[in-house]
């Protein structure tokens, strides 16, 4: 008896550990907005997922407009993301970029009024 009693313990202790890894690598949801009337082309990286993991490649976001990007959780549950900005005006070219820390449903606010590195 006892011996099974050590064997249960043993598997509820495992499916614990089984259940913790799980809700760490639960998907975080966010919106990514531009926050100005200008159109902007936009680079998103999850930074949970390793080194220059894009989510979002060169996107063309119109002014106002949202995008759904999907980000790996972290052991909190919140994703971590990285975004570069650059305007889609050849004459005044602007750049935006931001580190954000965000959870399920958040909105990420992107633009690009800054000016650009050489």
């Amino acid at each position: 008896m006892r011996g099974l009693a050590k064997y249960g313990f043993g598997v509820g202790c495992l499916s614990l550990l089984c259940a913790g890894a799980a809700l760490s690598d639960q998907g975080v949801s966010v919106k990514i907005t531009n926050d100005g009337t200008q159109d902007i082309i936009v680079t998103v990286y999850d930074v949970n997922a390793g080194p220059g993991h894009q989510v979002l490649t060169n996107a063309h976001i119109n002014g106002f407009t949202s995008v759904p990007v999907s980000l790996v959780g972290d052991a909190n549950g919140q994703g971590k993301l990285r975004w570069t900005a650059t305007s889609t005006d050849g004459v005044s070219r602007t750049c935006g970029h931001a580190t954000a820390v965000v959870s399920n449903d958040d909105s990420v606010h992107v633009h690009a009024d800054s000016s650009c590195p050489a």
